[in-house]
C-alpha cells in the first residue's frame, strides 16, 4: 500500500482528500499545520507528499524546499496545491513534480499521483 502525506489547512478539502483516496487504497495521512506535518513521525515515509502552499503557520513552498535539501525526502515526488498562486510561481520557487490549481477535479488529483508513482519506480 503506497502513503501519501497531507498537509492542508482547510478541514474540508484535507477530509475529502483523505477519504477519497484511502477508497483507492492508499495510507493517508494528513497534517493542518506546519508545525505538525514537522512534527510528524518520521519513521513513516510516504511516496507522495501533496502540501498546500497558505498554511496558518507558514508555506507549503518552505516546506516543498526543506523535503528537497533533506536527503532522506529529496527524491520523493511532491504535489503542490493553491487556490492562489500560479503554476509559474510555484514551480519557479519549489522544485516539485505537480501543481494543482484549487478547486480541482479529483479525477485529475488521482490521475496525476499515479503518474507520480509510476515516474518515481
Amino acid at each position: 500500500m503506497k502513503t501519501i502525506f497531507i498537509l492542508e489547512d482547510e478541514t474540508g478539502i484535507r477530509d475529502a482528500l483523505q477519504l477519497l483516496l484511502s477508497f483507492e487504497d492508499y495510507d493517508v495521512r494528513s497534517f493542518s499545520t506546519v508545525e505538525a506535518f514537522n512534527n510528524r513521525d518520521r519513521s513513516v515515509v510516504p511516496d507522495i507528499f501533496i502540501l498546500d502552499v497558505m498554511m496558518p503557520d507558514g508555506s507549503g513552498i518552505d516546506v516543498c524546499n526543506e523535503l528537497r535539501a533533506n536527503p532522506e525526502t529529496t527524491h520523493i515526488p511532491i504535489m503542490i496545491m493553491s487556490a492562489h498562486a500560479k503554476d509559474h510561481e510555484v514551480v519557479s520557487k519549489c522544485d516539485a513534480e505537480e501543481f494543482i490549481s484549487k478547486p480541482f477535479d479529483i479525477d485529475v488529483v488521482l490521475s496525476r499521483i499515479e503518474n507520480l508513482l509510476v515516474a518515481s519506480n
